[in-house]
């Protein structure tokens, strides 16, 4: 199986065409976690007219096609794309906006899925390659825990997988850049919140209170403590307050009874991952404990830090060169805040997760962000680079 460049699949202008046109579709229509019921259904029937073998339902409504390759090979590698969009009013005023109030696709999952339905195309047009390829189509990526929802209905019990691959775009990077490492590459991404609760009282008469203003304010000044002082210089690891609240304003004389304080704690190795619950929790407890008032602590750890492996990260290394060159190839960047659901599979096979950038030009935006659109150009380039992976993977004879 020969390697693919970008400029091979741009000169298929029909192709191009109609995968751009397929994007702006989804863009238009976006679903949130689990309610991906249109998205599924495009995305199944599409693989279906090509002849690959559909299962539906995974996860809710998650999709997973598969093809064998015409030469003999035992190796099975899975390739997936996230199919959610979020709970943003779109600002682009482009001419494929959301046609749902408060959703739009805001993340470039429409992209991702794009790409990979056109790999697929390509890949089902001439499967010269030996073994087979699941490609994992993944509700609710933004929060839902898609990936594990899959992985409990059974993904690699119904499709045993020797490795697997994903991709997300690089908002603001140079087009084309892919990024990735290995080891630790995204990070743990945990919520806690904390309820700090006393009498509360009058403003005028504090002493006749108890009051959870100041126990608040004390843990909110020494939070980050717990980094500084219970983390080693050699590791990562970050704690942020999002929210406070207590007291009506209409009513600043009243001490309140209760102070909430929430935030999210990210980290990429266990230990520290332990070490960030026990010491929120004790600092918690020991100002509310000092103060005279309650802590109630709800510490919710999310998604797990993503871990590519060695083998696979080469993989895609090699994959990419061969799409664009070794300028735009980088598998040795540093790690990243951000949180991902890839890493639930991450946790049960090998694989390895990269980011090929969107653009840095006029226009361009950060994801999570009203005016983010996925970069149109980038399809090509992903297409290549799913049938590289492939190619690396299931191309030797």
């Amino acid at each position: 199986m020969q390697h693919t460049r970008p400029e091979d699949i741009q000169t298929d202008l029909a192709f191009i065409e109609k995968m751009t046109a397929m994007r702006h579709d989804i863009h238009a229509h976006p679903e949130t976690a689990f309610e991906e019921v249109r998205t599924s259904a495009i995305v199944a029937a599409y693989l279906e007219g090509l002849g690959i073998a559909v299962h539906r339902g995974l996860g809710k409504t998650g999709v997973v096609g598969t093809l064998k390759g015409t030469r003999p090979g035992q190796k099975t590698i899975a390739l997936r794309a996230d199919m959610d969009a979020l709970h943003i009013t779109e600002e682009t005023g482009v001419p494929y906006s959301s046609t749902v109030p408060g959703k739009m696709h805001a993340c470039g999952h429409d992209g991702h899925t794009t790409m990979l339905l056109g790999a697929a195309e390509k890949l089902a047009a001439t499967p010269d390659f030996a073994g087979t390829v699941h490609f994992v189509f993944q509700p609710a990526e933004e929060g839902g825990g898609g990936a594990d929802a899959m992985i409990k209905d059974g993904l690699f019990e119904l499709f045993p997988t020797d490795a697997i691959y994903g991709v997300h775009n690089g908002p603001m990077d140079p087009l084309g850049l892919l990024t990735t490492r290995v080891g630790p590459y995204t990070s743990a991404s945990d919520d806690w919140e904390i309820v700090f609760e006393g009498t509360g009282g009058h403003g005028a008469a504090p002493e006749k209170s108890t009051d959870p203003t100041v126990a608040a304010g004390q843990f909110m000044a020494t939070l980050g403590n717990v980094v500084s002082r219970h983390v080693a210089l050699t590791d990562w690891a970050v704690v942020s307050i999002g929210h406070v609240a207590g007291g009506e304003r209409e009513s600043a004389n009243i001490i309140p009874a209760k102070v909430m304080v929430a935030g999210t704690a990210r980290s990429y190795a266990p230990e520290v991952r332990d070490t960030l619950e026990r010491e929120i929790t004790r600092l918690a407890e020991g100002c509310a404990m000092a103060c005279g008032v309650a802590a109630h602590v709800d510490y919710e750890r999310g998604y797990p830090p993503l871990v590519n492996t060695c083998d696979e990260v080469a993989v895609t290394g090699r994959a990419h060169m061969a799409s664009v060159g070794e300028a735009l190839t980088m598998t040795d960047a540093p790690a990243i805040g951000a949180s991902e659901d890839f890493a639930y599979y991450l946790e049960k096979i090998p694989g390895a997760y990269v980011s090929i950038g969107n653009g840095d030009g006029p226009g361009s935006a950060f994801v999570h962000t009203p005016k983010f659109d996925f970069n149109d150009a980038l399809i090509p380039i992903g297409v290549a680079y799913w049938m590289n992976v492939v190619a690396e993977e299931l191309g030797a004879t």
